[in-house]
């Protein structure tokens, strides 16, 4: 069994009889001598949909949930639901907005490379591909003669998302951005 070190966000877990998916994990290390590493960890439980904030220290050992990875792509939203399906069998599966939190500015239709966790044969929540490829709809026009390494600008993205992009970047442009840190990664194409 893991380590609380072990533990990644996206992971499920089962404490004290329920299964919780971890969200987001804040690591500290205090500073006194011999005082241990502490792994704070917010959890989504499956069932009821109750958040939780636990702490565990580097040593704890945390038991795992029985879980299935799969590939699914995004098919559409329908107001607060949104529909997965299984690339492998073509089975529909349901999720909330809420389940999606913030990854919802991320996807969009057609959107394939997803992993979903199932647990009791229902996805509980997705795990996102480490980059997508999104249009800028809107920033300031593209300067030129700008370089790489100048400096940057916020440009808002299909999805509503906005990060910081070079300057020589321009509206229509479509450029591809880390899901994890937000951040630019580089240019796929530019508006003709």
């Amino acid at each position: 069994m893991p380590k609380a070190p072990d533990i990644k966000s996206g992971q499920v877990i089962e404490l004290d009889n329920a299964q919780y998916i971890v969200k987001s994990i804040t690591v500290s290390s205090p500073t006194a001598r011999g005082a241990a590493t502490l792994y704070k960890m917010l959890l989504n439980e499956l069932k009821e949909r109750r958040k939780k904030e636990v702490t565990f220290k580097g040593d704890d050992v945390i038991q795992l949930a029985d879980f299935q990875q799969i590939s699914v792509s995004y098919l559409f939203s329908d107001a607060d639901s949104h529909t997965f399906m299984d690339t492998e069998d073509y089975s529909q599966h349901l999720l909330f907005s809420d389940d999606l939190g913030d990854q919802l500015m991320w996807i969009h239709e057609g959107m394939e490379g997803i992993r979903g966790l199932v647990v009791d044969d229902r996805l509980v929540a997705i795990e996102l591909p480490q980059s997508v490829v999104k249009k800028i709809t809107e920033t300031s026009p593209s300067i030129k003669g700008a370089s790489a390494s100048a400096r940057t600008k916020p440009a808002i993205l299909e999805g509503g998302v906005t990060v910081q992009v070079p300057e020589y970047i321009g509206p229509g442009d479509v450029i591809k951005v880390n899901t994890e840190t937000e951040k630019y990664m580089s240019r796929v194409s530019s508006a003709t």
